[in-house]
């Protein structure tokens, strides 16, 4: 009976440890995460490793002083989150996202992307 206890243990632990990794992580982004481009991007573009639930999903874009540069709502397709961009002068801006996959986890992060030169 304690045999079969344990095994039925470790199979459970397994089933749930397997949830850890079924949220939507960034895979790629566009500008690159950390990047420099020389030109002033139109758009944000994310990668996800899952699909994503476009009402809970947003992405936000903001300059060294935190005032917002992006033109409003993400639009979300599948697995991919852009949001359109005003016009940057070059500087360093921060990219601020949380994504619903949809499995039902929510994830989120940041980071940073330079335009023009350093």
């Amino acid at each position: 009976m304690r045999t079969r206890i344990f095994v039925l243990s470790l199979l459970l632990l397994g089933i749930s440890g397997g949830g850890a990794h079924a949220h939507a992580m960034l895979s790629s982004a566009s500008p690159p995460v950390g990047g420099s481009v020389g030109a002033a991007p139109r758009q944000v573009t994310l990668s996800f490793t899952q699909g994503l639930e476009p009402a809970f999903s947003s992405v936000q874009v903001t300059d060294s002083k935190g005032a917002r540069v992006d033109t409003g709502k993400a639009q979300v397709g599948g697995s991919t989150m852009s949001v359109g961009l005003k016009s940057l002068a070059p500087g360093t801006y921060k990219v601020h996202w949380r994504a619903l996959s949809v499995d039902t986890h929510t994830t989120q992060g940041s980071f940073s992307f330079h335009v023009g030169g350093q």
